[in-house]
C-alpha cells in the first residue's frame, strides 16, 4: 500500500468502520508512524493533532479497535479501516461518534447496556439498578427468574401490552444481571453470532 501523505501535511484521514455491522464508528488522522504501528498490532492507533504524538484509541478506556482489514481509497490519501470494537467507541459511551441513535431503535439496548454499566461503577443513591446490584447476585438472579414466569404467564393471555412489559422487565433484568456478571449484551449477542452459520 502506498499511500499519499503530503496531501494533508503528513496525514492521512482514517474512517473507522465496524467488520461485523459496517457501521461508520469514527474518524481519525494517521501520520506514517501510526499507520505503520496499526499495520503492525492489529489495533487503531491515531496520531493526535491536539496531543501532538500517536495515540491508540482505548489507551485509556479500554475500548480498542482490533483491525480486521486495512483499505485504501483510489487516490491513496484515505483509509477505510474495518474493525471490531471493544467497547463503546464515542466518548459519550455510543457506539459510534455520529449520533445515529433512533428513539425505538434496536441502538436503544447498547445505550441502555452503558447506562447499566455506569450504575455499577457509580451507584447513585436512589436508582433501582444500584438498589440490584446491592442486593447481590443471587437476589438479581432470582429476579431474572421472576420475571421469566410472568413473561410466561402473559404469554398465554392475549394482552400484548402485559406481555411486552413483561418481556421489557425479562430484558432489562437480564442485562443487569450479565453486567453483575462483568459481561455486557454484546458478550450474548455474539454467541448468537457464532451459532449463526
Amino acid at each position: 500500500m502506498k499511500l499519499d501523505f503530503d496531501k494533508l501535511n503528513g496525514l492521512v484521514p482514517a474512517i473507522i468502520q465496524d467488520s461485523q455491522t459496517n457501521k461508520v464508528l469514527m474518524l481519525g488522522f494517521m501520520n506514517k508512524e501510526a499507520y505503520h504501528k496499526t499495520e503492525t498490532e492489529k489495533v487503531v492507533t491515531f496520531f493526535s493533532r491536539t496531543k501532538n504524538r500517536l495515540w491508540t484509541k482505548g489507551e485509556e478506556s479500554g475500548n480498542f479497535l482490533d483491525v480486521d482489514q486495512i483499505l485504501e481509497d483510489c487516490d491513496n490519501d484515505t483509509l477505510l479501516i474495518k474493525a471490531k470494537p471493544r467497547g463503546p467507541v464515542c466518548h459519550t459511551g455510543n457506539d459510534t461518534c455520529f449520533n445515529e441513535r433512533n428513539s425505538g431503535s434496536i441502538d436503544f439496548i447498547e445505550y441502555l447496556q452503558n447506562l447499566i454499566d455506569r450504575r455499577k461503577k457509580e451507584m447513585p443513591d436512589g436508582s433501582y439498578t444500584t438498589k440490584l446490584f446491592k442486593s447481590g447476585i443471587n437476589k438479581v438472579a432470582q429476579k431474572v427468574g421472576e420475571e421469566a414466569v410472568e413473561l410466561v404467564i402473559e404469554a398465554k393471555d392475549n394482552n400484548d401490552d402485559l406481555f411486552l412489559g413483561e418481556a421489557a422487565d425479562l430484558l432489562f433484568h437480564m442485562m443487569v444481571l450479565l453486567t453483575a456478571k462483568n459481561h455486557r449484551i454484546e458478550d450474548v449477542i455474539r454467541v448468537l453470532q457464532g451459532r449463526h452459520k
